[in-house]
């Protein structure tokens, strides 16, 4: 098993450089409907993108596939959906969902055209996960940790894996379904708030097979020297492959038990951290 590799941008040069070193899909990020809103506050993404990025870009790419999240459902999501397709989206990805019913809509109105993501991250898709994974169609779930953290009321996205949010959704699609799935995303090998090394253990430990490449894996917004840019994919997306085939031959029970108390160690520590700063 290798992850695959999602990295979102709407840089052309940016995207066929990610493609170039092993990244599968490249993600164009339509969101802003209520995001502002749910993340004020917060040191995350805004994204500006536009169909007219997809169109820039779904036709240079030979290997990898162009993902895009359009707004969460709402009366106009059909006509989205229709403008997304038309400009090359080959995957579409729907986010804040809250019912089976809007995912059952969802499925309907891409009809086959392009494959489906449902990206999770509300209490109440975990709460009416089991009525989704009955659906006919799904082809992927992604669990997004930022929104789903603010979703629950926790302060600190990363809690979801150590209290045991992640490994209890992953369980319940894995054994209602086979349908592929992944969560959150990773920096560069010896770097994040929490180690990637750790974060990708706990992905084979939960059979996850999908992981965004964060903003910090490579910032863009502060690059602005494309071969610099090109440099810091070639050099980390070989390091994070290495690290994976190591852990495919060392993985077993107790390694993934003891970085699993790792995880929640450190997150204790960070937690404490932030506290102390109250």
């Amino acid at each position: 098993m290798a992850l695959t590799f999602m990295y979102i941008t709407n840089n052309p040069q940016v995207a066929l450089i990610a493609e170039k070193y092993g990244v599968e899909r490249i993600w164009v990020d339509l969101e802003s409907l209520g995001k502002d809103q749910r993340q004020k506050g917060m040191n995350t993404v805004k994204s500006k993108h536009r169909v007219e990025d997809i169109r820039r870009i779904a036709p240079l790419l030979s290997k990898a596939e162009m993902l895009v999240r359009i707004n969460p459902w709402n009366p106009k999501s059909e006509r989205e959906i229709e403008q997304v397709i038309s400009a090359g989206a080959d995957r579409i990805m729907l986010p804040m969902w809250k019912s089976a019913d809007e995912v059952e809509n969802f499925l309907s109105s891409i009809e086959g055209k392009a494959k489906n993501v449902l990206l999770l991250e509300t209490r109440e898709a975990e709460e009416c996960l089991e009525e989704v994974l009955a659906l006919k169609g799904i082809d992927e779930i992604h669990i997004g940790l930022n929104d789903l953290s603010l979703s629950y009321g926790l302060p600190f996205m990363f809690e979801l894996l150590s209290n045991g949010t992640v490994e209890r959704i992953c369980r319940t699609i894995k054994a209602q379904s086979r349908i592929p799935y992944g969560f959150g995303g990773i920096a560069r090998i010896g770097e994040g708030m929490l180690s990637s090394e750790k974060i990708i253990m706990e992905h084979y430990r939960l059979g996850s097979t999908r992981v965004i490449l964060s903003r910090s894996f490579c910032n863009t917004d502060t690059l602005q020297d494309i071969s610099e840019i090109e440099a810091i994919f070639c050099e980390n997306i070989m390091k994070l492959r290495k690290f994976e085939r190591e852990v495919a031959a060392i993985a077993n029970p107790p390694a993934f038990h003891n970085n699993k108390k790792e995880i929640a160690d450190r997150i204790q520590r960070l937690q404490n951290n932030v506290l102390a700063l109250i």
